[in-house]
């Protein structure tokens, strides 16, 4: 049985190694110094049409992501009208915090799309408030592009066919990063 010296003395040893906590938090929170890149969002293009199978675009130029997979906080996913080479398509995008600000764009009926709705639907919220990986994976078909999506190191296994009721698939998933992001539903 603890004394209340003993006691005393363990909520001042807590007390203290919270403060420490604290300082350190605070100090991951500070931005980098020196040359850093720009804190705004960089925009990835997961498709195959560029010969890879995700890029992004600066200054009008095409440049292939090299990195295989991307980790961090998924913060939305939505549905966006946008024009895309002269024509209005639906791209869904999914926003995720990292190291910086990230938008993976896609076409909204893509397989690429299919996989990320499906595999969001399937996890809970509590799950989405841990960082997920994607990553892109050819298909045999030179322009299919799949995604893969894990939940620390598990695998996010899920499936689809023509049969599935996308609408409702699509629901679950905006309803969960939603829930996994404390947002009410509108």
């Amino acid at each position: 049985m603890q004394t209340i010296s003993e006691t005393a003395q363990l909520l001042t040893a807590l007390a203290q190694q919270n403060a420490l906590l604290s300082q350190i938090l605070d100090q991951l929170k500070q931005p980098k110094l020196g040359l850093v890149e720009t804190p705004s969002t960089l925009w990835i293009y997961a498709n195959r049409s560029n010969n890879c199978p995700w890029y992004t675009i600066r200054d009008g130029e095409v440049l292939p992501v090299q990195q295989s997979a991307l980790t961090g906080y998924l913060e939305e996913l939505k549905f966006e009208r946008v024009e895309r080479r002269g024509k209005e398509v639906i791209k869904l995008q999914a926003f995720i915090k990292g190291d910086r600000p990230y938008c993976v764009e896609s076409g909204h009926d893509s397989h690429f799309s299919k996989g990320l709705l499906s595999s969001v639907a399937m996890v809970t919220p509590q799950q989405l408030r841990m960082p997920i990986t994607i990553a892109p994976q050819s298909g045999s078909d030179e322009n299919v592009l799949f995604c893969r999506m894990f939940v620390g190191s598990e695998l996010v296994r899920s499936s689809y066919d023509e049969q599935s009721d996308w609408r409702a698939i699509s629901q679950s998933a905006l309803s969960n990063v939603k829930a996994a992001r404390g947002q009410s539903e509108n």
